[in-house]
């Protein structure tokens, strides 16, 4: 489903690149989880496969089902079924949630040739929706984001994920924030979405995210590369013994194990 290879990438402006060589594959199905110290690259990846304006991909492809989006616009990859859920959601006063996820679902529906949905036939779709991330019919006419806690910021985006029905999906640090009640609802939410035609790959620092949504991969990505890959055996790993020992490890390779 989704194929990088060799992808270096920066910030627009600017010389450093951060992302320096990353490759990586996906299939349907699958779910993924890259791990990584602090500035490791973990988010821009994210950002670059989804095509924020504020990266320039300076070489490398990136295809989705074959097809090459490695200078497609956002719009243009979220039609195709790309998705992003943010580390940091931004919060959007004056626009409700369902106002918001109405207009993203009727827009990929016309990208798509698919029949959009009016007023009353989404509200029923939304509705319909609400039990998987276990929120109050309430939150939709709340403008997005906007006095949420942290916690309720990120059902939100899984939320936003179960309404729109991505085949791909990017999740930065969905964990962050997130009490230990949270953490489940939201990692049973993302247990729902995920299906055998969709593919999840998960960013966090933490091993505890996946003891609840288990990972068909685990990545480890250091200075803008993916240094190691493994199963959920080498999350234990690194939540037992951190990420010193891997650092060492690539200073002296450096290069994928």
């Amino acid at each position: 489903m989704l194929e990088i290879k060799n992808l270096h990438a920066k910030v627009e402006g600017e010389e450093i690149e951060i992302l320096k060589g990353v490759n990586l594959n996906v299939k349907a199905g699958e779910i993924h989880a890259i791990m990584g110290p602090n500035g490791s690259g973990k988010s821009t990846l994210s950002k670059v496969v989804s095509g924020h304006p504020e990266y320039e991909v300076t070489d490398g492809e990136i295809l989705f089902e074959g097809e090459d989006i490695t200078e497609m616009d956002a719009d243009e990859r979220a039609h195709l079924g790309l998705f992003l859920a943010f580390q940091y959601p931004v919060e959007v006063p004056g626009i409700t949630n369902k106002t918001l996820l109405r207009e993203a679902y009727n827009t990929i529906a016309r990208a798509n040739e698919r029949e959009e949905l009016d007023p009353l036939e989404f509200e029923d779709y939304i509705e319909s929706k609400l039990d998987i991330i276990e929120m109050k019919d309430e939150f939709l006419s709340r403008s997005i984001n906007t006095g949420f806690s942290g916690g309720e910021k990120k059902k939100n985006e899984i939320f936003q994920m179960a309404v729109l029905d991505p085949k791909l999906s990017f999740l930065d640090e969905t964990d962050s924030g997130l009490d230990i009640d949270a953490l489940k609802i939201v990692s049973d939410g993302v247990n729902k979405i995920a299906s055998d035609e969709k593919a999840i790959v998960m960013i966090t620092h933490y091993q505890r995210l996946l003891n609840y949504i288990k990972p068909d991969h685990v990545h480890v990505m250091m200075d803008g590369k993916i240094v190691k890959s493994g199963g959920f055996e080498l999350a234990e790993e690194l939540e037992a013994n951190g990420y010193d020992g891997l650092q060492k490890e690539f200073a002296v390779n450096g290069e994928a194990q």
